[in-house]
């Protein structure tokens, strides 16, 4: 177990989705944009199932690597599950939520197609 820095944590979050097989990850700096977190990461699940495990699996993940213990809220419907590691906020959605509230738009600087951010 390591102290991680944000940038390391970020690495491996996104390294916990691929892996878990998460769509459309789109990776946002917040850094001297936001006092909430470094960096904000939104992804996609395709089911209600498919979020939760995502969801369930990056928490173990950051905790057994980093000692992270996150904040997770939304795992009782699975539609949108928001996991605080303190530097990066990670939100976890079922592709017709995601769509809906377009969070992502929110915090992309103004004139940036979020389809285009997609890693």
């Amino acid at each position: 177990m390591t102290k991680a820095t944000s940038d390391a944590l970020l690495s491996a979050v996104l390294a916990s989705l691929d892996e878990d097989k998460a769509e459309d990850v789109v990776q946002i700096d917040l850094r001297g944009k936001s006092e909430i977190g470094d960096w904000m990461v939104v992804c996609s699940g395709r089911s209600s199932r498919q979020v939760n495990a995502i969801s369930e699996k990056l928490t173990d993940r950051l905790k057994a690597e980093f000692g992270v213990i996150s904040k997770v809220e939304g795992k009782e419907t699975g539609d949108w599950v928001l996991i605080d590691t303190g530097d990066i906020i990670v939100h976890v959605f079922r592709p017709e939520v995601r769509e809906f509230y377009q969070l992502e738009k929110m915090w992309l600087p103004a004139g940036t197609d979020p389809a285009a951010s997609f890693r």
